[in-house]
């Protein structure tokens, strides 16, 4: 006895107890607080939140009620948790630089960008919102299930029919036990179209649907740098994207400039971003700002940063991208839960859950409708066969002492069910009016072509797909807006995905202080030669277009610095602006030093092992290295070429080795040379000379010359010629080589040597900034010992800058500028004086 009083202890392994107990734990967690839904993106807090003001009739269209009532109607029916929770949820719910659409009307003190909390929930009010309507539309016509509360007192929805695909749309964040879940908000119109364009096309690819839907945008805008980690987390689930503020340099009359911030990374504290920023003056980690200000008011935000006249305002800048959150990474984890277990999402993924969520709540919402429809025509067929036979109806129930004696007489008589019977005797005698009875008719007619029509998009998937598609396009249409962040190129230490970039050609300029920026090259028209050309750019004061270059947005650009240094950018990384505008200072794209300026560009497609680069320098100096000792260059640049003091390079020329080249000076002598005559060498060799210069002599090109082309000689007051290239004989290099133009006070120094076929085109670029183009063909054949004939009217003072070549276009009619004339003497000039100078 004593044996059976004793208590009974069961012998368990502790390991795996824990192991047990903390998996239901987790799971727990995971389920039921921490991840989303996949089908209407939301949380248990926050889908008890809407259910909840919805049942109370807290709707967009009735009157704000106080928070502390919301909170305590979740609290004690769904949620029980602390009140603190439940009234946060709802606070990032009704904020716009928190939600995108926000799914909470509130009124009162919600908090703000700078961190501030929002009051305590007895001073403030809320509803919903109207968009928040469509996550809790069609609930109460059977379109989703229902499940206990923690008490088993109510009954609360499992998922929302969310008619908006509220997963992608506000995005979520969340910490589980052993996962985390961070989706990014996006455009709902995007959004809708990618979800249509699915619906149509189940086999679309994700590159297809970043199409209609190419990145996040975020409630506080900002610019997402780059597409490649957007569509890396597409395609896996898991990404990481750079978000930059958008800034603004602002030159003032007094000569000093301000950096304005008016758009903030997501979810960065603008106090603590001001903070921060004083912080590095203090610590004069940062140097050149005078004064910081926040300005920001109900009309936008505006953070103000006033700098030193002699500071970079580009240098400063990068430095506070940088140091501070004024550029954030913003990791994309797309976990949720899919049929009650965490999983990692594609795009694709996201949208076809979405969607198969759609079509099941609109077939239980067209069931539901079938039922109501079916159940009200077999109340009218019972009313229409009492109306037949009327006399005989009222003659039974005037005959029956009791409802139920009626009920059960009108049941076997007539063959009717007890709810028709019911009906029957519930009817009001107004009813036998005839044009009650042709109401009832009426009524019956409709519900029989209603319920043939439910019937039908029961049974064809098409037909509940095509009430989607409508259904989407009217929320489109009533609550789309404008995208907010700005996807922009990468930039120089990202890596970029090369098939998210359209392949185009381009003409990229920089200026001599600095500016660089790309323009297709179809926004130059031909011009005829002596134009006065369109303006290419608008300058500041002492600043011209010193490079211009014709490539593709796939190729590589090799900037080579005045320092003997190369840098690298890809053709798309380069920033695209107007016609008219002068483009992104170099600096904010290359990390280039002080005192250091880039002097040649090329453009490189593949690094083959049997093609050179061959450098020019300006005291005569030439190098040919293999194009494949250039493939890895760092972001911080590379040796080209060792430089001798007061040197600097000039030209650098892609070859294969086997090239004639020809060195041109500014006081018009030039020589040619093979290309093997210049061995090759490492990359950080200084070269040989290549032409013998004399006093204030100095080198201004250098070309690759081919068996047919002609030499082009522009001049700085806009004169030029082309000459054949048998007037220049070959020599070896070293030499002082031979007259190429005649140098007067009337055409000035040699600005540019060219050497081309005939078959392109020609720019001309002004120290003012006016860009005219003509074709090279157009351009007068002489001597070598001529002056030329004039290319461009240039103003007084005014002076050619650079000069490139690109492809031959075809005329246009609708932009053409007048013929030029030959000015006089210069036919004359052209023929006399054509005896060769050679030295």
């Amino acid at each position: 006895m004593a044996d059976q009083e004793r208590p009974k202890v069961q012998e368990i392994n502790i390991s795996k107890e824990m192991r047990t107990s903390f998996m239901d734990y987790a799971m727990s967690v995971i389920v039921s607080r921490a991840l989303p839904d996949v089908r209407d993106g939301m949380k248990p807090v926050h889908r008890r939140i809407l259910y909840s003001m919805n049942d109370s009739g807290m709707t967009a269209d009735k009157p704000h009620k106080k928070s502390a009532r919301i909170v305590g109607d979740v609290i004690g029916k769904y949620h029980p948790h602390g009140d603190s929770a439940v009234y946060d949820t709802m606070v990032r719910m009704a904020q716009d630089f928190n939600y995108r659409y926000m799914l909470v009307d509130g009124h009162g003190n919600f908090g703000s960008v700078d961190g501030d909390m929002a009051a305590a929930m007895r001073y403030t009010e809320a509803r919903m919102s109207k968009i928040s309507m469509e996550m809790i539309r069609d609930i109460n016509k059977d379109t989703i299930d229902y499940r206990d509360n923690y008490d088993g007192s109510e009954k609360e929805p499992v998922v929302l029919p969310a008619r908006i695909p509220h997963l992608l749309l506000n995005g979520a964040a969340g910490i589980a036990v052993g996962m985390a879940t961070n989706i990014p908000p996006h455009h709902l119109g995007e959004l809708v179209d990618g979800v249509l364009a699915l619906s149509k096309d189940p086999d679309i690819t994700i590159a297809e649907l970043m199409e209609l839907i190419p990145g996040p945008d975020f409630p506080t805008a900002g610019i997402i740098l780059g597409r490649s980690g957007i569509r890396k987390a597409y395609e896996t689930g898991r990404g990481s994207i750079t978000i930059r503020a958008k800034t603004e340099i602002i030159e003032q009359p007094n000569g000093k400039s301000m950096i304005v911030v008016t758009e903030l990374p997501f979810q960065v504290n603008k106090a603590k971003l001001v903070e921060k920023i004083a912080e590095l003056v203090r610590e004069k980690r940062i140097d050149g700002i005078t004064d910081l200000r926040d300005e920001s008011d109900r009309e936008g935000m505006r953070v103000v940063i006033e700098l030193r006249k002699d500071a970079n305002a580009n240098v400063l800048l990068n430095n506070l991208y940088k140091h501070t959150s004024l550029q954030t990474n913003y990791g994309i984890n797309m976990l949720a839960l899919v049929d009650g277990y965490p999983k990692v999402l594609t795009l694709k993924q996201c949208l076809y859950y979405y969607l198969e969520h759609q079509k099941d709540v609109i077939r239980r919402r067209t069931a539901y409708e079938l039922r109501k429809a079916e159940a009200r025509a077999h109340i009218l067929e019972g009313l229409r066969i009492a109306l037949d036979h009327l006399d005989e109806v009222i003659a039974l129930i005037r005959a029956s002492r009791t409802t139920d004696i009626a009920r059960n007489g009108l049941m076997e008589q007539f063959g009717l069910s007890e709810k028709q019977a019911q009906a029957i005797l519930d009817m009001r005698l107004q009813r036998l009016t005839g044009l009650e009875r042709e109401k009832i008719e009426q009524e019956y007619k409709e519900l029989i072509e209603l319920i043939a029509e439910l019937k039908a998009i029961l049974a064809d998937e098409e037909k509940v797909l095509e009430i989607i598609r409508e259904e989407l396009l009217e929320v489109k249409q009533r609550y789309g807006d404008e995208r907010r962040t700005e996807i922009a190129a990468a930039g120089y230490d990202m890596i970029e995905d090369e098939d998210l970039i359209p392949r185009s050609q381009i003409v990229v300029t920089l200026t001599h202080n600095g500016y660089i920026k790309r323009l297709p090259l179809s926004t130059y028209k031909n011009q005829k030669r002596g134009g006065r050309g369109i303006q290419g750019m608008n300058t500041n004061e002492n600043d011209f277009v010193q490079h211009l270059l014709t490539t593709s947005t796939h190729s590589t650009l090799l900037f080579f610095t005045n320092r003997g240094k190369v840098y690298k950018a890809k053709g798309y990384e380069i920033p695209e602006f107007s016609r008219t505008a002068k483009g992104l200072p170099l600096i904010n794209l290359l990390d280039i030093e002080k005192e250091e300026w880039v002097n040649a560009m090329i453009a490189v497609d593949d690094y083959v092992d049997d093609w050179f680069l061959f450098f020019a320098t300006k005291r005569g100096i030439a190098k040919r290295s293999p194009l494949s000792a250039f493939s890895n260059i760092r972001k911080g640049g590379l040796i080209a070429l060792s430089l001798r003091e007061d040197d600097e390079l000039i030209n650098v020329q892609l070859t294969d080795g086997n090239k004639d080249i020809v060195v041109g000076t500014s006081h018009g002598m030039m020589i040619r040379f093979q290309e093997a005559d210049v061995r090759s060498m490492g990359r950080t060799a200084t070269g040989v000379r290549a032409i013998s210069l004399s006093s204030e002599d100095q080198v201004i090109g250098m070309e690759i010359l081919e068996a047919d082309d002609d030499v082009l000689i522009v001049t700085e007051k806009g004169y030029g010629k082309r000459t054949p290239a048998e007037e220049y004989r070959l020599q070896s290099r070293g030499g002082k080589g031979i007259l190429t133009c005649n140098v007067t006070e009337k055409n000035g120094s040699v600005v540019a040597t060219k050497t081309v076929s005939g078959q392109e085109d020609l720019m001309l670029i002004t120290a003012s900034g006016v860009l005219i183009r003509m074709a090279v063909d157009g351009i007068s054949s002489m001597g070598r010992n001529t002056q030329g004939v004039r290319l461009i009217r240039l103003g007084e003072d005014e002076k050619v800058a650079t000069v490139a070549t690109v492809e031959e276009e075809e005329p246009t009619d609708d932009e053409e500028a007048d013929q030029g004339e030959i000015v006089e003497g210069e036919a004359h000039e052209s023929s006399e004086d054509s005896h060769d100078n050679d030295e």
